[in-house]
């Protein structure tokens, strides 16, 4: 005859399993956002985030010949260009820098560096590797991390003119991005209301 197993042998079991679970590596158990983003860092990511951390001094930037767009792009309700969706999000500040655009992609020099502005502060978000399409001419989009660059799309206005076709990638090697880290909008990423360097685009504008 089988024996119902006591109260007290059931709660040794669970503790026994909940213990388990505890000691088990972050991987097996469910993910959230931020566990996510961390499985995603490749040692190619990991090496570009440690090469550019300097940059989380913007005069560092500026000193090396980045160049503030002075815009925080906002996409409060999203936006779609050409084969390009937008979700909503924000893509903050974007420092260029000329001198690293070119046919070859370099993971510790990217083109764009974004930046989030917080209170009186600029903090570094991520880095866009960006290619006109005039680079390229007529070969495949360019990559990078093993990703595909998003395009070809127009020119952001008010930061660059529109005839100024683009392939793109947005990584957020700092700021963690609920859609993920090659989403070119991050939703966590807020402007500051109110300020005149706040451009809020919708559907009917180009970024």
């Amino acid at each position: 005859m089988r024996q119902t197993p006591h109260p007290l042998h059931r709660l040794t079991l669970l503790t026994a399993a909940a213990g388990l679970l505890a000691a088990l590596p972050a991987p097996a158990r469910a993910q959230g956002p931020a566990s996510v983003a961390k499985a995603a860092m490749s040692p190619d990511l990991d090496a570009a985030k440690a090469s550019l951390s300097k940059y989380a001094d913007p005069f560092a930037a500026i000193k090396d010949g980045y160049f503030s767009t002075l815009a925080c792009i906002d996409f409060p309700t999203g936006a779609k260009d050409g084969p390009v969706e937008y979700p909503p999000g924000a893509m903050g500040v974007h420092f260029i820098n000329t001198a690293n655009i070119g046919p070859a992609l370099d993971p510790a020099k990217p083109q764009v560096l974004i930046y989030e502005p917080v209170g009186n502060k600029l903090v570094l978000a991520g880095a866009e590797w960006f290619v006109p399409v005039q680079v390229v001419g007529d070969g495949p989009a360019p990559t990078i991390f093993g990703q595909t660059l998003a395009g070809p799309m127009d020119g952001h206005e008010p930061i660059m003119p529109t005839t100024l076709r683009h392939y793109d990638l947005h990584v957020w090697l700092w700021k963690d991005n609920p859609r993920g880290m090659f989403t070119s909008t991050n939703k966590d990423l807020k402007c500051t209301p109110g300020s005149p360097y706040t451009i809020a685009l919708g559907e009917h504008h180009h970024m």
